[in-house]
C-alpha cells in the first residue's frame, strides 16, 4: 500500500501557485471550495511568497478532509530539525492531512535569493532527510506517525535518494514516459505524485501561448533542461519558453475529456496521483472557473 492509499491523496488533485496573490482568508476560501468540489489534495510551492508551513497551516485550517501538500518546501529555507517539528505538528493538528514535499530548488533561488551554497544538492537532500529522521522531537505527538515525505526528484541520483529515504517522489514538468521511468526507479510501495500542467481550452494558439509563458522560467533552469535532454528533447526544444513540441509534450490542453486523457496517461504510466496545474494568462490568476469545470470529469478518475 502506498501513501496514496493510506493517506487519502486521491487519484487527482490541484497544484497552484496562485494562492499567494490572495489575502490569507481568501486563500482559505478557495481551499474550501476545492474541497467541496472533491479534489483529493491541494499542492502549492515555495519560492518568493508565503513560507510553506505557514501556508499549509492556513489551508489545513480552512478545510476538513482534503489533504494539503507542499510541492515543494525548499530545504534551504529551514534546517531539518525545524522541518521535522513543523511537519509533525501540522500532521497532528489536522488529522494526518499534511503531506511534506521537499526539494533542493534551483541555484539562482538558493544562492542569489537565500545566500546559500548549491554545490552538492543531492548530498544536501540525503543529509537533510537523514537529519529529519533522527531529529529529537519533544511534544505530545512525538509517538504519532510522521507525515509522508516526497522528494522532488528529476535525475537518477535524486531518485535514488527518494527511494532510499523518502516515501516517494513529486515529479514536476514531466511527460508520461518520464513518469514511467520514475516509477521504475522507485519500484513498488513508493508513491509517485506527478504535477501536470493543463490549459482548459480547445484553441491551440491560446494553449501554446500559456504553455510557453509557463515554461519560460523553467527552460532557463539546468535541472529541468537536463531532465528534458535525458528524455530525448534537444537544444532546439529548450529555447526560452520551449518549442511547440516540448510544450505539447508537457502541458495538456483541450476540453475536459482531453485533460482527463492526459491524466490517465500518467496514471497508466505508474503515477499514483496527478496534481493538475491549470494555466491561465498569469500565474497569479486564480483558475476558479476551470477548476469547477474540470472537477466532474477528473475527480474520481
Amino acid at each position: 500500500m502506498t501513501l496514496t492509499d493510506a493517506a487519502g491523496l486521491g487519484r487527482v488533485g490541484i497544484w497552484t501557485a496562485s494562492l499567494d496573490a490572495l489575502p490569507p482568508a481568501a486563500s482559505g476560501q478557495i481551499a474550501a471550495e476545492l474541497e467541496a468540489q472533491g479534489w483529493g489534495t491541494l499542492w502549492f510551492g515555495e519560492a518568493y511568497g508565503r513560507e510553506a508551513f505557514t501556508q499549509a497551516g492556513l489551508l489545513l485550517a480552512a478545510t476538513g478532509r482534503m489533504r494539503v501538500a507542499t510541492g515543494i518546501a525548499n530545504i534551504w529555507a529551514r534546517d531539518a530539525v525545524a522541518a521535522n517539528a513543523a511537519s509533525r505538528t501540522l500532521s497532528a493538528a489536522y488529522g494526518g492531512r499534511f503531506v511534506l514535499g521537499l526539494g533542493v530548488s534551483h541555484r539562482p533561488l538558493v544562492e542569489r535569493v537565500r545566500g546559500g551554497s548549491y554545490a552538492k544538492p543531492v548530498s544536501a537532500m540525503r543529509e537533510y532527510l537523514t537529519a529529519m529522521a533522527g531529529a529529537t522531537f519533544y511534544a505530545a505527538e512525538a509517538d504519532e506517525p510522521r507525515p509522508p515525505v516526497l522528494v522532488a526528484a528529476l535525475g537518477p541520483r535524486m531518485l535514488e535518494v527518494a527511494r532510499e529515504l523518502a516515501d516517494g517522489s513529486h515529479p514536476y514538468l514531466v511527460t508520461p514516459a518520464q513518469t514511467a521511468e520514475v516509477r521504475a526507479a522507485l519500484g513498488p510501495g513508493k508513491t509517485v505524485a506527478v504535477e501536470m500542467g493543463a490549459v482548459l481550452t480547445t484553441d491551440r494558439e491560446t494553449a501554446l501561448r500559456r504553455a510557453h509563458a509557463h515554461l519560460d522560467i523553467y527552460t532557463g533552469l539546468p535541472n529541468y533542461r537536463n531532465n528534458w535532454l535525458r528524455a530525448g528533447f534537444d537544444e532546439t526544444d529548450l529555447i526560452r519558453g520551449g518549442s511547440d513540441r516540448l510544450a505539447e509534450a508537457l502541458i495538456a490542453w483541450g476540453d475536459e475529456a482531453a485533460i482527463l486523457k492526459r491524466v490517465r496517461e500518467h496514471l497508466d504510466a505508474g503515477a499514483d496521483h496527478v496534481c493538475v496545474q491549470v494555466l491561465m494568462d498569469s500565474p497569479f490568476d486564480v483558475p476558479a472557473e476551470p477548476w469547477r469545470e474540470l472537477a466532474p470529469a477528473l475527480v474520481g478518475s
